[in-house]
């Protein structure tokens, strides 16, 4: 009988320590350790708090070398004259604080009291959110870009696109950017470094910003820039097109060059996320009775029911961007086939430059 109990305990006892065993090894699986970091990708948007990815480069204003839409003090005038009081005494456009505020259109009451201390969550976002706006910023670089509109306009733009392919998130999409009058509080907006579209006969900086070598067409950031603030070094940009591209934007005759194929390919994957993300984003631009795209601003009431990624110019009469060397059909074509396909092989140019799909 001794035996029996002794032989049954010790079969309890090992019984439970292996059983102890086992749920330590699960739990050092399952449970994270104190203060373990989370490994980011390094090509993720934030939408609603949550992360999602895009398959290209991203830098948010979280990360080293961000842009913060967030902050209040001027991100490039000396330090101790940055903060607010110095700052809305010496620009005269800097008016308020704040550079967004809250999306409201489209939401109860009820809605915006949960959604105004930040509770945003994704259903309710993806409720008010069906317009993507394309800018080109007449900077010519992203650093510039955020000192013209954060510094200097007291404007903000989720997204900006560096001409090496880079794209900056300045602000979380759940915030109201202030890129696009009437559209804002229902868009999410990018401003892609190109130094803007004119006509033949305006005066451009396109002489400062463009030259020509034995490869065709190249960027040159003026010396007073210096590298321009460009993520990669020693980055050599060239026009998808080595070529003046012309068309009719708002019935004026423009000229531009092109961006570059490290824009596009940026902007194509940015572009399926977007559409991923925001499924009333239609991924299409506003077309006309014959399918082409429109190239003015759409009257009023066909632009309240325009969902989908729409220029600039689309919005306001005053406004040719993304001007007329933008390949509408190659960024959307190939936001299409990443949201039928996946990740496809990155663009390559074909020999007189163009962007081969």
């Amino acid at each position: 009988m001794f035996t029996q109990v002794t032989s049954s305990v010790w079969a309890a006892r090992l019984l439970s320590a292996g059983m102890l065993c086992l749920l330590t090894l699960t739990g050092c699986r399952t449970t994270p350790r104190p203060a373990a970091p989370v490994a980011r990708h390094g090509d993720e948007i934030i939408v609603a708090g949550q992360l999602f990815r895009t398959g290209t480069r991203v830098v948010t204003w979280m990360d080293p070398g961000g842009y913060d839409a967030y902050r209040v003090e001027r991100r490039f005038s000396p330090f101790e004259k940055s903060g607010w009081e110095d700052s809305k005494a010496e620009v005269k456009y800097l008016t308020t604080p704040n550079r967004y505020n809250l999306r409201r259109v489209g939401l109860t009451d009820e809605e915006v009291e949960r959604v105004r201390g930040g509770g945003w969550d994704l259903p309710t976002l993806q409720k008010v959110v069906d317009q993507f706006v394309i800018h080109y910023d007449v900077c010519g670089t992203s650093r510039q870009c955020f000192k013209i509109l954060h510094d200097m306009r007291g404007l903000s733009v989720h997204f900006m696109l560096d001409i090496d392919g880079t794209i900056y998130q300045t602000l979380d999409l759940k915030e109201r950017g202030w890129h696009a009058t009437s559209s804002n509080t229902r868009s999410v907006g990018i401003e892609i470094a190109n130094m803007g579209a004119y006509r033949a006969s305006e005066k451009s900086p396109l002489k400062d910003w463009y030259a020509q070598d034995e490869q065709g067409t190249r960027i040159t950031i003026p010396e007073r820039f210096g590298d321009g603030g460009v993520l990669t070094k020693n980055f050599v940009g060239r026009p998808a097109r080595p070529e003046l591209v012309r068309g009719v934007l708002q019935g004026s005759q423009l000229e531009q060059y092109d961006y570059t194929p490290q824009q596009y390919q940026a902007l194509v994957r940015l572009t399926a996320a977007l559409c991923k993300v925001f499924p009333k984003i239609t991924c299409d631009y506003p077309r006309d009775e014959q399918g082409k795209m429109v190239t003015g601003k759409l009257p009023d009431d066909v632009l309240e029911n325009t969902q989908g990624v729409i220029g600039h110019f689309h919005i306001q009469a005053n406004k040719v961007d993304p001007g007329p060397a933008f390949q509408w059909d190659y960024v959307l074509g190939g936001a299409r086939r990443l949201l039928r396909n996946g990740l496809s092989e990155p663009a390559h140019l074909t020999s007189k430059g163009h962007l081969r799909e």
